[in-house]
């Protein structure tokens, strides 16, 4: 398609444009190659195959970010992916929620979960922390925890002894991101219903 159709399917309305954000869907993690495909960075990763299945890229640095704007059904959302790392995520997203005037409860977010086994999905409207820093960061500098969030399983530690950080951060296996990779078109689904304020639908349809 030459410039010239794209910027005639734009006039005719057959081409969506995003337009000022309503939203954010942010998925959490750790920038910097020695953190690629680890524990802590599943929401990187799901986030990723939302936004190439949107026809985007999260490529645009602003708010200590990685952002994209794009149109999710009739929403008007920003993607992102903070660039902060995980422990002030809350950082990032509640500096462009200020900046668009966003509602803590239009903020949802993506995160790894290691109470779950990898390939489970927690979606939930609202909730503490649950021990996760990325979370506890949002909620603390957003002053609420009534967001929606959908935590993805990545298995929990070998041992009570295991360090909680070096596991998080150590590198899913070969199996285990199969399993993670498998709920990502779910998780694509999810997303217009959250933010279409039909919870309990995408509850019903993916938890687990």
């Amino acid at each position: 398609m030459s410039i010239d159709d794209l910027f005639k399917k734009i006039a005719s309305g057959s081409v969506q444009t995003a337009g000022k954000p309503e939203y954010i869907v942010a998925g959490l993690g750790n920038p910097g190659r020695e953190y690629e495909e680890t524990r802590h960075n599943a929401g990187f990763l799901a986030i990723d195959f939302v936004a190439e299945k949107l026809g985007v890229k999260i490529n645009r640095a602003k708010y200590n970010a990685l952002c994209a704007e794009v149109k999710i059904g009739d929403k008007n959302v920003l993607l992102m992916k903070p660039q902060t790392y995980m422990n002030l995520s809350g950082t990032s997203i509640c500096e462009a929620a200020a900046f668009y005037k966003i509602p803590t409860d239009r903020i949802l977010v993506l995160c790894d979960d290691i109470t779950q086994n990898p390939g489970k999905l927690r979606i939930r409207k609202s909730g503490s922390a649950g021990g996760h820093n990325g979370l506890k960061n949002i909620i603390e500098y957003g002053g609420s925890d009534k967001f929606p969030r959908i935590r993805m399983g990545v298995g929990a530690k070998p041992t009570p002894e295991y360090d909680l950080a070096a596991w998080v951060t150590g590198k899913l296996s070969a199996e285990d991101k199969k399993a993670i990779a498998a709920r990502f078109a779910d998780i694509e689904k999810a997303i217009p219903l959250i933010l279409s304020s039909e919870m309990e639908k995408a509850m019903c349809l993916y938890n687990g």
